[in-house]
């Protein structure tokens, strides 16, 4: 599985479902006892679902440094999304965000989820194919979706699974109730915050293609391309910095994310 940092988890997930909560609807919030959110990481759901639920919520991870994060909000407990360390029935809901899409197998997590609810599972996952960017450097967007088509084909795992989650859902027996569209739209503009200006330098001198080179590389991209695209990327970094400095550099991108609630097979 893919590890992530505090930092990124907070940074992309800042201000989720802050605009509307509609599609956590089909999850009943209001009426749950005992809530798992499993792979909760910073515990950016764990405090929506701790908000609009009256019972208890606990978050899940493998990552001791995430966890200690996110203990400032839920309760925490270290464990596997494969191996839970709960008995069987202990949760009437459990959810994940952004988990199965770095798993290698989906079902397999879904079904050990199913195992420790009494009655709903939900997945909360983007579909990272389909992230929409308007820039107001022309380049932008095309490098990113260049950037991200190469990402995808070189990672192992299915980052673009968004609502096909639901197949997970039905190879381990689940009965699909719903799957809901919400996309997470975060915006760029002046006064710009310091992490928009640190990711600003960082395309400037190609940091982040330079993390994600050896997945890019796994898939048909070559050396030479891989070359091209960051020394156009890294150009189109300081054409943000310019604007950014004439107040004059605006971003908007939106991540398709789908919530799917599938309900446990009663024995």
């Amino acid at each position: 599985m893919r590890e992530f940092s505090e930092s990124y988890l907070s940074r992309t997930r800042e201000g989720m479902w802050a605009d509307s909560r509609e599609a956590l609807e089909p999850l009943a919030l209001d009426t749950r006892d005992r809530i798992l959110d499993v792979g909760c990481g910073t515990g950016e759901l764990s405090r929506v679902l701790a908000a609009e639920s009256s019972g208890e919520v606990i978050g899940c991870d493998a990552d001791p440094d995430l966890l200690s994060a996110a203990d400032a909000h839920v309760p925490v407990v270290a464990g596997d999304a494969f191996q839970l360390p709960f008995p069987d029935d202990t949760f009437d809901l459990v959810v994940c965000q952004a988990l199965l899409i770095n798993l290698p197998d989906p079902a397999a997590a879904i079904a050990e989820f199913a195992r420790v609810s009494t009655d709903l599972v939900a997945a909360v996952e983007p579909n990272n194919a389909a992230v929409e960017i308007d820039s107001s450097v022309d380049a932008e967007g095309d490098l990113e979706r260049r950037a991200r088509g190469a990402y995808i084909d070189g990672v192992p795992t299915d980052v673009a699974l968004g609502a096909d989650a639901r197949e997970a859902f039905d190879d381990a027996g689940l009965a699909v109730l719903e799957t809901r569209r919400y996309d997470h739209v975060r915006t760029v503009e002046p006064p710009y915050s310091e992490g928009a200006l640190r990711d600003a330098r960082r395309k400037a001198t190609g940091a982040g293609l330079a993390d994600d080179r050896e997945t890019m590389l796994s898939g048909p991209l070559t050396e030479a391309e891989y070359d091209d695209l960051r020394g156009s990327w890294r150009e189109m970094g300081r054409t943000v910095i310019e604007q950014m400095e004439a107040e004059e550099y605006r971003r908007m991108e939106a991540v398709p994310f789908f919530v799917t609630v599938g309900r446990v097979p009663r024995s």
